[in-house]
């Protein structure tokens, strides 16, 4: 499947479930946090089924979130790569700084 077509899936999958409503934002956004601390966890227990587990869930609930707020996950994608594209700095301890602006 292509990654498109797995975007709408779980698109179709969330609208089944009737997750796909601007009053469960609130709800959506603690599921969003959770997943992320999973995935936090099975990487300092470097977990690496755990860790593709935790990055998959992690966006579908992202997912998930920007239709229930009215955004298209591709569009936030893209506004995010045309803000970082160009941006400059250094990386210290596996982190990126960037360059004031």
């Amino acid at each position: 499947m292509k990654n498109e077509d797995l975007v709408y899936a779980v698109i179709g999958w969330a609208e089944q479930r009737q997750l796909i409503d601007p009053e469960n934002v609130k709800g959506q956004m603690i599921k969003v946090m959770e997943e992320i601390g999973e995935l936090s966890s099975a990487i300092l227990k470097n977990n690496e089924d755990k860790i593709v587990d935790g990055i998959g869930d992690s966006f579908v609930t992202l997912i998930i979130l920007s239709e229930q707020l009215g955004f298209d996950i591709y569009d936030c994608l893209r506004s995010a790569y045309r803000e970082i594209k160009n941006r400059t700095g250094e990386t210290k301890n596996g982190i990126f700084i960037k360059d004031n602006e």
